[in-house]
């Protein structure tokens, strides 16, 4: 795990700060990931439309508590498939997306381009 994901407590998003916080981390971290596998994954368009919608001022700390955790959880290499096993490895990424995706349902809508 990176260092701002251990540092950092973000084992409940109770609040609006600790949203905010986690936030921070997110915009410095997902760039980083999105170089990397951006070309090998079919979702990328998903988590740009969660990452604005994450950034929406008008959308609640509530709502974006489940943006913040799938955000996370693409980010971090630790998870139940290691993002290294070929052709699975992002399977597990692609669930908890697709997840959130389907909660927020037509909220998104207007954060695609």
């Amino acid at each position: 795990m990176s260092n701002e994901f251990e540092t950092a407590d973000f084992e409940e998003f109770d609040s609006k700060e600790k949203v905010e916080e986690a936030t921070e981390v997110i915009e410095d971290k997902l760039w980083v990931k999105l170089e990397k596998v951006g070309n090998k994954i079919s979702f990328a368009k998903d988590l740009l439309a969660l990452y604005r919608y994450l950034l929406d001022k008008s959308v609640g700390w509530q709502r974006k508590t489940v943006v913040v955790a799938a955000l996370i959880y693409f980010i971090v290499p630790i998870d139940a498939i290691p993002d290294l096993a070929p052709l699975f490895g992002y399977m597990d990424d692609l669930g908890v997306i697709m997840a959130t995706l389907k909660f927020l349902g037509h909220e998104l809508i207007p954060y695609y381009d």
